[in-house]
């Protein structure tokens, strides 16, 4: 695949360039973003070579789609409808459900690969990009039966020769599971982040007792909003229904200290504790 374009030059999409641009040299790289500053970032860091429009995709081999998801769901037909019949669009998107609805009856749908990679950080933008994030990192491929073979065995070998461990998983099932292992854990930081900084406005010296623990458990609340509210709107009933769980289990905890019954905490926090041998065995 000589010829990538990438829409969307921030962290997932200009990480995943490099990666490719860092197997194959000869690989072309374009860029295609609303914003040109961001363009011109990446093009300085070297995650593109050329910038290009929407209308050039009919030359792609392969388009990387890396914008937020409500957008995607709403741009996918119409990037089917550019591309030439031996081109494949890959979305890397959080949410999977929604966009293979939206082109479930495209006439090029074999053209389009639904995946999921299980990576990043907290920052955003083409600054962000880096060079063996995805290596040792899960992939997850929706629907791969609804994509044409040759296409599929072509990104299937890309994503094995940057490093990452392949799982193929149901649109819906992937949007279930991944509320709980992503999404929730972003709404916690967010909450947790605005709780302290509401408390700040009373306490001015709070941030100096800020140590490591809170700042990993705070990390994900400098994610970006743009690309998460929407995230949160297409996975909407599986991320309340997370919520509604987690927030169970933090009422329980909470009767738990008002009873005095540091015993029966003691005893839920050591079997949490098993999160650690889980963790462990993926790692």
């Amino acid at each position: 695949m000589k010829n990538i374009y990438l829409i969307g030059v921030g962290l997932i999409g200009g990480s995943l360039a490099l990666d490719i641009k860092n197997l194959d040299a000869s690989t072309t790289i374009y860029g295609i973003d609303k914003n040109n500053v961001h363009l011109d970032i990446a093009l300085e860091k070297g995650i593109i070579d050329h910038k290009a429009e929407i209308q050039d995709l009919n030359n792609a081999d392969m388009v990387i789609v890396a914008i937020p998801v409500d957008v995607t769901v709403k741009k996918l037909p119409k990037l089917l409808n550019l591309v030439s019949d031996d081109a494949l669009i890959i979305d890397v998107g959080s949410t999977k459900e929604d966009i293979c609805e939206a082109v479930k009856n495209h006439p090029k749908r074999r053209n389009f690969l639904a995946m999921h990679p299980i990576a990043g950080t907290e920052f955003s933008g083409p600054n962000a990009a880096i060079t063996r994030l995805y290596k040792g990192k899960t992939i997850i491929i929706c629907e791969v039966e609804e994509t044409a073979f040759k296409l599929q065995e072509k990104a299937l070998k890309l994503f094995s020769d940057i490093g990452m461990r392949i799982r193929y998983m149901k649109p819906k099932a992937h949007d279930k599971h991944i509320a709980y292992m992503s999404h929730l854990s972003h709404i916690s930081s967010f909450m947790l982040g605005k709780t302290v900084i509401e408390k700040e406005k009373n306490e001015r010296d709070i941030f100096d007792m800020a140590g490591s623990g809170f700042e990993s458990t705070v990390r994900l609340a400098k994610s970006s909003p743009e690309m998460w509210t929407p995230i949160f709107e297409q996975n909407k009933t599986n991320v309340i229904e997370t919520l509604e769980e987690y927030i169970q289990n933090l009422e329980q905890f909470k009767e738990l200290m008002k009873n005095d019954d540091f015993e029966a905490i003691f005893k839920e926090m050591k079997n949490t504790n098993h999160i650690k041998e889980i963790l462990k065995g993926i790692q």
